[in-house]
């Protein structure tokens, strides 16, 4: 299947258009839609030549307070997307409950909710937080460490501590 430009012809589908031109043959295409939006997931293969690593080993110290600590000493701000947005989900839920069940405003209003609870997880144009951070965070030690060590945690048994568990899980 080949992509031109800011187009793809998808067979049964007909052309589609994306945000992204990429010049390349693809081997997998998947098409979803989350939260009332189409997206469209390219597999393809490429050369790329290996960059440089800065330190060979670092160790990472995954944390509450921040979202990791390197062996180096460099830490990784911890960004609480849930928590923030917390307000404007119970906003949502709240004018979800108060609508007629299956009626055109109670499917806006799940639509709305979706959005919000999507944008708190994943990371399209600044917009989807959680992701983004994850995102950079595995880039950054992807291309300047040569070895990842990373500490083995006990999550059942910190989201068991209902103190840790909101920041755990989120």
């Amino acid at each position: 299947m080949e992509l031109n430009g800011w187009s793809h012809k998808l067979p049964f589908i007909g052309w589609v258009k994306t945000y992204e031109p990429i010049e390349a043959t693809t081997q997998k295409i998947t098409i979803s839609r989350q939260a009332g939006n189409w997206y469209l997931s390219l597999s393809y293969e490429f050369s790329a030549t290996p960059t440089p690593k800065i330190t060979d080993v670092v160790g990472v110290d995954l944390g509450v307070k921040t979202l990791a600590t390197l062996s180096t000493g460099q830490a990784f701000p911890s960004i609480k997307p849930y928590r923030t947005a917390q307000d404007k989900l119970a906003k949502l839920q709240r004018e979800l409950s108060r609508k007629v069940k299956h009626s055109n405003n109670w499917h806006n209003a799940v639509i709305k909710l979706a959005r919000q609870h999507r944008r708190v997880a994943f990371h399209v144009a600044q917009r989807n937080i959680r992701k983004d951070a994850l995102h950079k965070l595995t880039t950054h030690l992807a291309k300047n460490h040569g070895h990842v060590v990373i500490e083995d945690l006990n999550v059942s048994g910190m989201m068991a501590n209902h103190k840790l568990a909101k920041s755990v899980s989120r």
